[in-house]
This record gives C-alpha cells, sequence and structure tokens, in this order.
C-alpha cells in the first residue's frame, strides 16, 4: 500500500461485530476509514471508541439503496465489504429481506465500486457455500449444493464478484469465513452467535443447549486472525492473488463439546461456580453443516496468511473480553 495517510478504505457493516474491529485495526494504522452502516444488526456502541478520530467518518445509510453505496466509496481506495444478514435460521424463517440485504445490496456496493473505480473490492463470504460437500478439509475449489437460502446469497456473491473481475476488471477477493468469534460479538438476540451467547449463559449460571448431541464440529475462527486475511487481501500485489476466494480460517476443528469444555475452564477460573452448570443438549438445527474444516494452503500460499490463534487462544481473549464487559 502507499503511504497510509492517503489511503481511505470503505467498511460496509462497520458498526458490526468483524466491521468494528477493521475499523479500528485500520484506524490504528492510520488510514482513513468509512463506515457505512444501517445499524439493523450492527450498534453504536461499537463506533464508540473512534467515533470522534478525524479519520473516522460514519455514512448511516443501506446496501440497498444505491444512492447510499455511491456516496460511501466515492473517496474509496477499498472497499471491504463486511454488510449482510448472517444467520441460517434467519435466512430460514425470511429468506426474501436475506436475499435483498446479501443480494441486490451486494449487487449494489459492486456496482458502485466498478464505478468509482475502486483499486480492490474485498468481500465477506462464508463457509456455508460448501453446503452439502462432505470432504474434509473444505477446499475452495469444491462445493456442494448450499443448505439454506443464506449459503445461496453468499455463493451468488462470489458469482456476481467474479463475473464483475472478468467483465469490467474490478480487482475481487471473496474471503470464506469459517465461525468467526472474539470481541464485540453480540450475545444477544434471536440470532446471536453459539460462543458469545454460551458465555453470557454461563455468567448467567444458564444452561447453554447444544444443538444435536455436541458432535457437529466446526473450524472457529478467532477476530485477529480475519483481520489479518483482511489485511493481506488489501495489501498483497501477488497478481495470483486477485479475483479469487479464500478460506478465512484457523485449519482446525473442535467439536461443540469441546467448545463448551474450554469455556466451562476458562469462565470457572473467573467464577468457580460456573464449572458446575449444566449442559442441556436439544434437536439438530435444520440447514447446519455437521462438520466443517478448513484447508488454508491457498491462502499460505497466495497472501501469506500465517493465523496466530488458535481456539483455546483465542477463547482466553475472548472470555477476558466478555468478563470485563458484560458483566
Amino acid at each position: 500500500m502507499k503511504d497510509s495517510a492517503q489511503n481511505t478504505i470503505l467498511i460496509t457493516g462497520g458498526a458490526g461485530f468483524i466491521g468494528s474491529n477493521l475499523t479500528e485495526h485500520f484506524l490504528k494504522l492510520g488510514h482513513n476509514v468509512i463506515c457505512l452502516d444501517n445499524f439493523s444488526t450492527g450498534h453504536r456502541h461499537n463506533l464508540k471508541d473512534f467515533i470522534d478520530n478525524p479519520k473516522f467518518k460514519l455514512i448511516e445509510g443501506d446496501i440497498r439503496n444505491i444512492d447510499d453505496c455511491i456516496k460511501a466509496v466515492e473517496d474509496a481506495d477499498y472497499v471491504l465489504h463486511q454488510a449482510a444478514l448472517g444467520s441460517v435460521p434467519r435466512s430460514i424463517n425470511d429468506p426474501i429481506t436475506t436475499n435483498d440485504v446479501n443480494v441486490s445490496g451486494f449487487l449494489n456496493i459492486l456496482i458502485a465500486s466498478r464505478d468509482a473505480k475502486v483499486k480492490r473490492f474485498v468481500y465477506a463470504a462464508s463457509s456455508s457455500t460448501y453446503g452439502d460437500s462432505e470432504g474434509l478439509p473444505k477446499v475452495e475449489e469444491v462445493i456442494g449444493k448450499p443448505l439454506s437460502p443464506y449459503a445461496i446469497t453468499k455463493y451468488v456473491n462470489e458469482l456476481y464478484a467474479e463475473i464483475f473481475s472478468k467483465t469490467y476488471g474490478l480487482e475481487t477477493i471473496g474471503l470464506r469465513y469459517f465461525n468467526v468469534f472474539g470481541r464485540k460479538q453480540d450475545p444477544d438476540g434471536a440470532y446471536a452467535a453459539v460462543i458469545p451467547k454460551f458465555v453470557k449463559q454461563l455468567m448467567n449460571y444458564e444452561s447453554p443447549v447444544i444443538n444435536g448431541d455436541g458432535n457437529y464440529s466446526r473450524d472457529f475462527t478467532y477476530i485477529d486472525n480475519v483481520i489479518q486475511m483482511n489485511e493481506l487481501a488489501i495489501t498483497t500485489q501477488n497478481q495470483s492473488a486477485f479475483n479469487t476466494v479464500y478460506n478465512t480460517a484457523f485449519g482446525d476443528r473442535n467439536t461443540l463439546n469441546d467448545l463448551v469444555k474450554y469455556l466451562k475452564k476458562y469462565l470457572s477460573e473467573l467464577d468457580s461456580k460456573i464449572a458446575d452448570v449444566e449442559i442441556i443438549y436439544g434437536e439438530n438445527r435444520a440447514g447446519d453443516i455437521p462438520h466443517s474444516l478448513a484447508s488454508i494452503d491457498k491462502a499460505k500460499k497466495l497472501l501469506g496468511y500465517n493465523p496466530k490463534y488458535s481456539l483455546e487462544e483465542g477463547l482466553k481473549e475472548a472470555v477476558s473480553w466478555y468478563w470485563n464487559n458484560l458483566k
């Protein structure tokens, strides 16, 4: 990248969990950051530490509105597109809104980025794209059929990005996120992610409910690994690295039973009574993939990716953050 003071990064969904962490990171590096968010799932409190930073600009707008997208990208050198409606269950309950945001909104920000001639468009893709593919580890070029409306929308994003690369010459990089967790992830709401939700329940001596028998496994990915991938995606000068997708993960898998065991271990070091909280098992959830494990060889080879945080290392950091911010 050229001198940081001359670069402006648009982060859509910048008030969300991943977006606000990216915003904080790039501001610390001295970049100018524009945040576009409609606060449907993001939070103003995620922006409080840098809302007065002269290098930070907040645009309250919606990616479903093309004019908001045009306004947001007009000064941007790079786009980190994080805005989306996440959650498989949400997409099953409301596929229309999920499609409007994740497909129509994605197309809007792509068109605005193309017209503004941004240098590179990096977007949040999803491990849900692997669908019913049973092979492990997941390799970028081998996917199955989607298992939810959400998964369909994220795969359509990849198809649109590829077409915009080939047709209009827009440099794109997609990052297939695998079960990202860490500081600022919201523990509340009907579609809260499992880790912050379980942490809050355990801290309140409430029994977490695991869907199924707890043997489903995931490649849980700490937020700092994701930040590293986004930074590599906008700084790489490797011509072979553009216009493709990358698994963004640690490259290991743990069961939900493993996850709860670690959470109880780290939380009970802070409050011994948490060790006695019972775990409840429920029904499997519709649209869930049984097992998820990423190959990160492609990202290592083409981007120089080197994730620092395993599940255990990331959970120690996350538990500490939640302990200090939820109590």
